[in-house]
């Protein structure tokens, strides 16, 4: 107990004396609550310490503890707001503020208080409803959260220039436990991957996934059937987790990983700086491990590193293999039967001529699918060599369309031998050969036809039937041209005599005349 000086204690034993309660004294004299207490209890013990009480007289009795004094009763000051209790009660429960009723008072019942006075009423009187939260819990393995924050300053690749990156972190939701990464730039891949990246962190995945409503997973928000991105949707299917999003505007749902985030920027991220994302992912793996596995969670009151050893036997098993990503693209089947991707042609059936159909574009492979349904028509292995056609000889279209007959008509334009050489490549091909129809004939755009009918000719009597080839020995038939029209024509010599050119005496007479008729009509002007 700390020893005060007498004044002090005496000060102390007049204020008990007189009824004032420890936190009074402690207002009043600037001494601790304890030391009021202990000095308190010191008095009680043995009344020959008070202060004013002599050492050598004789011991009185203790007065009872705590004195008990004779209330004094004070006069309590009445607000002239009393007597409208009942109706500013019922007006603040209808949201309205002081002023209104105030105004309200003054207008309906005579009130002649002042506005301060409404203004303390209301507030002694004012309802306040605490706003209240549900505190979820889940078992082991069935829940985790993700979302976007920034990550710390880092230096772009290159320059000297500092930016932050998009910081990425996914928590079990029973655990707390949780996976970080800072990437540049995001997009519908990346989202994917980094949920692929954050499952193999924890060795498992969680049965459900929160987040909210960003373009990267929910392309469009709905609170019974959201639409998801395609590729994450794929992703998810193949990890056999179900999405949940938050709706919207309502980041509590995601608590969680909303509180982890802050953690990560206000704990390990403030106030840093790195040169590289490598360095800042690294130093976020290590922080995870050493320090936010290892805290003792406030709600929990346990080690989030045991709840996850706990929650790790129930997290689900992973697929032996990774995601498959792609990129979906619509298109039309065209009247051959296919779809164009990269310059090459894929058979759609059973697709119908005209339909649009949905086309998802992996590494190695192409799959075309019912736009409406999903359900998988055709299954493809994708060609590097542009204007491949992949389709069976028994799935060509050999009859003439409307197409078929207008590309024929124009190759009849042209001359008989390029109407042959079409006729023979669409009796090969079918439809899927009309685009080398089409080459053939647009060269009629920029070459004269008996240059093209010769070149269809040659290519026939050659054997090869190709665009390119006829294309080839249009343009060199029309250079042998002009080559031989610049060596026939002979050079013009340049002459001084000829009847439309004047002497110069008549062009220097014209000139003189101009220059004069020029002075003359600046003079005239004032």
């Amino acid at each position: 107990m700390n020893v005060l000086k007498p004044h002090l204690q005496t000060t102390i034993w007049t204020l008990l004396k007189g009824g004032a309660t420890q936190r009074e004294i402690e207002r009043i004299t600037g001494i601790s609550r304890h030391t009021i207490r202990s000095y308190q209890q010191r008095f009680a013990a043995d009344p020959a310490n008070c202060p004013g009480v002599a050492t050598d007289s004789p011991i009185q009795t203790a007065p009872p503890w705590p004195p008990t004094l004779t209330p004094v009763a004070t006069p309590v000051a009445t607000s002239r707001c009393e007597p409208h209790r009942a109706f500013i009660d019922a007006q603040l429960r209808l949201g309205r503020n002081a002023t209104a009723i105030y105004q309200d008072l003054v207008d309906l019942h005579g009130f002649d208080g002042a506005y301060n006075s409404v203004k303390r009423f209301a507030a002694q009187l004012r309802h306040k409803e605490p706003e209240q939260f549900d505190r979820l819990s889940f078992a082991p393995g069935e829940e985790m959260q993700v979302d976007y924050g920034e990550g710390a300053p880092t230096r772009v690749p290159g320059t000297e220039r500092w930016r932050k990156p998009r910081l990425f972190v996914a928590t079990l939701r029973y655990s707390r436990r949780s996976f970080r990464r800072v990437v540049w730039n995001s997009g519908q891949q990346i989202w994917a991957e980094l949920h692929e990246q954050a499952w193999r962190y924890f060795g498992g995945s969680a049965r459900y996934v929160v987040l909210d409503n960003l373009k990267e997973g929910v392309l469009k928000p709905d609170l019974y059937e959201p639409a998801l991105n395609p590729v994450y949707a794929a992703t998810l299917a193949h990890y056999e987790v179900v999405a949940d999003p938050a709706r919207v505007r309502d980041p509590n749902r995601k608590g969680t990983v909303e509180h982890a985030i802050a953690h990560t920027q206000a704990t390990a991220l403030k106030g840093r700086r790195f040169e590289s994302i490598e360095e800042q992912n690294a130093f976020l793996e290590h922080w995870e491990v050493k320090w936010a596995a290892s805290r003792i969670h406030g709600a929990e009151r346990r080690q989030v590193q045991a709840m996850f050893e706990e929650e790790r036997a129930h997290l689900q098993p992973l697929p032996i293999t990774g995601m498959s990503y792609f990129t979906e693209v619509q298109r039309t089947v065209c009247d051959d039967s296919c779809v164009r991707i990269e310059h090459s042609s894929y058979a759609a059936r059973p697709a119908p001529i005209g339909a649009k159909v949905l086309v998802r574009i992996f590494e190695r492979r192409i799959e075309i699918r019912d736009l409406r349904t999903q359900a998988l028509l055709r299954t493809h292995a994708r060609v590097d060599r542009p204007g491949t056609v992949v389709l069976p000889m028994a799935e060509r279209v050999f009859n003439p369309s409307r197409e078929t007959r207008f590309i024929l008509s124009q190759a009849q334009a042209i001359g008989p031998q390029a109407a042959r050489l079409c006729e023979m490549l669409f009796a090969i091909e079918g439809r899927v050969g009309q685009r080398k129809l089409w080459g053939i004939v647009n060269l009629a755009r920029r070459y004269p036809h008996r240059f093209i009918d010769a070149a269809c000719e040659a290519a026939m009597e050659q054997g090869v039937h190709s665009y390119r080839h006829v294309k080839a020995l249009t343009e060199r038939l029309v250079a042998d041209a002009l080559a031989a029209l610049e060596a026939d024509a002979p050079t013009p010599a340049l002459t001084q005599q000829h009847a439309l050119i004047r002497s110069a005496d008549e062009y220097g007479d014209l000139f003189a005349h101009a220059a004069t008729a020029t002075q003359s009509l600046e003079s005239a002007q004032p």
